[in-house]
């Protein structure tokens, strides 16, 4: 079996389970936010549940429209706040103890390898870089779950993706995802396990890895995951607030699809509207002049992110035709980052600095592009309108080109800057 099946097997009581059968499978972490989990309350609700499954394994995080942007904003996080106390959830995180979800999870020591994780968000698929199963499903999905501590799965084929050879200069995980989705297609993985390895992915750190996986669902992922090593090993140490288990695939697993590439021939790719698939490398979009500039979300929004854009900055002013929104993914990462100067360098080059939210990834808010506008981000997502008006446009990049294009007022790569 596959990582991926050895996870659905073990949570499924089965020996074996094979792609396309259709299993119930314990979860070992229910999440969701402001945005889903207010439909899986009142789901919840309708169907009469007592009580919840456990107390310790349901994550209720306000982060898309937190801290709380209009009124209605205000009544959706209520909600969870208030469902949080009636049925004394332990793992409410209310604003000031928040964070993007999907780094705040791995963080917190709250997803650790070997477990079985849904959210009611499609970037749940994040953990696999811990070597954990995780996938997004509905709100409804989510509501059952919480009364019975079950869901429901057909098990995915697997794909695998080898990565060899050296990453070029300021090249990261960002780069990686972003090639491997231009060349399949944004429907290339299709309800496919997307299990990543080879030398580049065994040198890879954490927060790529992390980035990687979060973007699996963009190319149609059921999931994203890499086999856990010494690296998954160094960060979960001293973080796992449970037990955990290193699954790996077995040497004859079946693969629906292999694909192999050569890292040292994959540019700084940025993503060009309207699909994260249409990729470019970002040396050649020179000509592509920008209003805006976002470092953060929950694909690149932790600490190295942070540094990496600040390594770039540094010294430096943003073009005065631009505007620059950092957003640390979470408290513990907005002060490490306060801690080593990092917010003095992007203050002092004119940007600005926000405390964790999604904000401006979904259009929700800290960032929304009027009409004809256009942003580079570090977000995931570039479809029509997804950060503001319909007639806007969104590149995604890794923060090293975000930052030296938020300088150059236009796309560009460090070495522009001498770097």
């Amino acid at each position: 079996m596959t990582i991926t099946e050895k996870i659905l097997a073990a949570h499924s009581g089965k020996k074996k389970v094979s792609p396309n059968e259709l299993i119930n499978a314990k979860v070992d972490l229910i999440l969701a936010n402001d945005i889903t989990a207010p439909i899986a309350i009142s789901e919840f609700k309708k169907i009469g549940a007592k009580d919840v499954f456990n107390k310790d394994r349901i994550t209720l995080i306000p982060d898309h429209f937190a801290p709380q942007k209009d009124i209605k904003a205000a009544e959706q996080c209520k909600m969870l706040r208030d469902f949080s106390r009636e049925y004394n959830l332990s793992l409410y995180f209310e604003v000031g103890r928040m964070g993007i979800e999907h780094a705040l999870l791995p963080e917190e020591g709250l997803v650790v390898p070997g477990d079985l994780v849904i959210g009611a968000d499609s970037h749940t698929c994040t953990y696999g870089a811990l070597g954990a199963f995780s996938t997004g499903v509905g709100s409804t999905d989510v509501a059952a779950a919480m009364a019975t501590g079950e869901c429901w799965f057909k098990v995915p084929e697997s794909t695998k993706f080898i990565y060899y050879g050296k990453l070029n200069k300021w090249a990261g995980g960002k780069d990686l995802i972003l090639h491997t989705i231009g060349d399949i297609g944004v429907d290339g993985a299709l309800y496919r396990a997307m299990e990543f390895e080879g030398e580049t992915i065994g040198n890879l750190p954490m927060h790529g890895r992390l980035t990687m996986c979060n973007m699996a669902i963009e190319a149609g992922g059921k999931n994203g995951i890499i086999v856990p090593d010494k690296i998954t090993k160094s960060y979960v140490r001293n973080r796992a607030k449970r037990p955990y288990i290193f699954y790996k695939s077995d040497k004859d697993s079946h693969y629906v699809e292999i694909r192999e590439y050569d890292c040292s021939k994959i540019p700084l790719t940025v993503a060009c509207p309207h699909l994260p698939s249409n990729v470019r490398p970002a040396a050649e979009l020179f000509e592509v002049t920008i209003d805006q500039v976002v470092i953060g979300s929950c694909t690149n929004g932790r600490f190295e992110d942070l540094l990496e854009a600040a390594t770039v900055i540094k010294g430096r002013k943003i073009n005065p035709n631009v505007r620059m929104i950092v957003i640390p993914a979470t408290q513990k990462i907005y002060r490490q980052a306060m801690k080593k100067g990092l917010l003095d360098i992007f203050i002092e080059a004119e940007a600005v600095v926000s405390t964790p939210t999604c904000g401006p990834c979904l259009g929700g808010h800290m960032g929304i592009l009027a009409k004809g506008e256009r942003a580079i981000a570090t977000t995931n997502r570039n479809f029509v309108g997804r950060m503001g008006h319909r007639e806007s446009e969104v590149y995604l990049s890794n923060p090293a080109v975000a930052a030296a294009s938020a300088v150059l007022g236009r796309i560009g790569i460090p070495e522009e800057l001498g770097l």
